[in-house]
């Protein structure tokens, strides 16, 4: 009995070491912030985790309330139509806000909601869209840069490679399925509305609200943008090839910069794959381009010391500048490296302008509401232009445009001003716009139709 104490002494008297340590030491020999993780957490970072945690911050859940019509109703119409919630997904493509998604899932939405993989929450806008490919781009205002999802290409994707969907599907938010490339090149005919074609075809789980969000190859890049699921069908889904995708966005992107400045650089833009620049496909005469020594056949590689690597990369670099901005431009000509300082300009209008193009070819009187009248309504559009007349027989009236609507919108363009109007009316493309879908405000409710027109009385004179 006399050892007793003694022994009791001795075992105290040795360093202790807590279970929870001592697995630490066993799972992680080194030091946290630079350590590594024990062997049974390595097996668990498969490539598809890797794939997930490398984009999951820049992909967004996206919901709004918006009212679907009565079926065949449009402007003329006089169903009030039924409110349903609406879900879907979007992508960062700019740090400072602008996101990918389709087209289809803010199309009416009273207020888009989007929420980021931390849980907060913005409203965003509606900046473009395009209706035949069923894209869109929405921008969010944001104090921090956005961490942006890393692209992919969709021209040497594979048969059974494995790929990784994320989305907002039935409302989960950050939902991650996966599977395998099933097929490429797909013909799908959702509705009666909308066709697609080229698309790629997959396994990996599409549901309601995975809308808009990427196609991950198993490097976490995006190579496809999802789209649809064949009703009915179990285990058959579809993306829209990244490639086809980020030709859009540009163009998109393209259309909301050159509202605010201009270049005058029409690029080439008929392959969106990584490459050593854009080529500059003509330079517009007596434009900033052009003063800056801007060559058509140029490859521009640089913008402020920004790589230029797809058209995507030199259309977001040309967002947000004003009038007067200048960059520095990187240039490659016939093999040698070139610089040119452009200095940005105002928007030109025409040389000379219709009296009044709304009433021309619309048939619309059209009246600017004052930003502060306007922002009384509570809508998601910035502006819109009043309609105090339609003309008797017109577009407009035929297809039940009425005094007291707003114009919120033509095409992919918003109306919030006559230069708006002109803008659209006045392309060189006009033509392919025919019919010219047309979004009107009336009461709360965002209406639609689609103007046929005379492309004629367009045309510059």
């Amino acid at each position: 009995m006399a050892d007793r104490p003694t022994y009791r002494r001795l075992i105290t008297a040795q360093p202790t070491i807590p279970l929870l340590a001592l697995i630490a030491l066993v799972c992680w020999p080194t030091p946290p912030l630079g350590g590594t993780f024990c062997a049974a957490s390595e097996l668990r970072q498969t490539p598809v985790v890797r794939a997930v945690q490398k984009a999951r911050e820049s992909v967004v859940n996206i919901k709004g309330e918006k009212t679907v019509p009565a079926a065949g109703a449009q402007v003329s119409g006089t169903s009030p139509g039924r409110r349903v919630n609406g879900m879907g997904t979007g992508v960062v493509l700019d740090p400072r806000g602008y996101i990918l998604t389709n087209f289809h899932v803010v199309e009416g939405v009273r207020q888009i909601n989007v929420t980021f993989a931390d849980r907060t929450t913005c409203v965003a806008e509606l900046i473009a869209r395009d209706t035949d490919t069923d894209l869109a781009v929405i921008k969010v205002a944001v104090d921090d840069p956005l961490p942006v999802i890393d692209l992919g290409i969709s021209t040497d994707l594979m048969p059974g490679e494995p790929v990784i969907a994320v989305g907002n599907a039935y409302g989960y938010e950050h939902t991650v399925t996966r599977g395998i490339i099933s097929a490429l090149q797909r013909e799908v005919q959702v509705s009666d509305a909308q066709f697609y074609n080229n698309l790629i075809q997959t396994d990996a789980s599409i549901n309601p609200g995975n809308s808009g969000g990427p196609l991950l190859n198993i490097d976490g890049e995006m190579i496809g943008v999802n789209v649809a699921v064949r009703a009915g069908a179990q285990g058959i889904g579809f993306a829209i090839p990244v490639d086809i995708a980020m030709s859009v966005a540009s163009r998109l992107i393209a259309t909301s910069a050159a509202a605010t400045a201009w270049h005058g650089i029409e690029t080439d833009d008929a392959s969106n794959t990584p490459g050593d620049g854009v080529r500059v496909a003509s330079v517009e005469e007596n434009s900033p381009a052009a003063k800056a020594g801007v060559q058509s056949g140029d490859l521009i590689t640089a913008v402020n010391g920004v790589n230029v690597q797809r058209p995507l990369d030199f259309h977001r670099e040309m967002l947000e500048r004003v009038p007067g901005e200048k960059l520095e431009f990187r240039l490659r000509r016939a093999g040698e490296p070139v610089s040119a300082e452009l200095a940005m300009a105002d928007v030109p209008l025409p040389l000379k302008p219709m009296t009044s193009p709304a009433w021309d070819v619309l048939g619309l009187e059209l009246q600017p509401i004052p930003a502060d009248d306007f922002k009384q309504r509570s809508t998601r559009y910035r502006g819109g232009l009043l309609v105090k007349t339609v003309r008797e027989n017109s577009p407009s009236a035929e297809h039940g445009i009425r005094p007291g609507d707003v114009l919120v919108g033509m095409h992919i363009w918003e109306t919030v001003t006559m230069d708006n109007i002109a803008y659209v009316l006045r392309r060189p493309d006009f033509a392919s716009l025919n019919p010219l879908k047309v979004f009107v405000l009336r009461d709360s409710e965002t209406l639609y139709a689609y103007l046929p027109l005379n492309a004629q009385k367009t045309a510059r004179r």
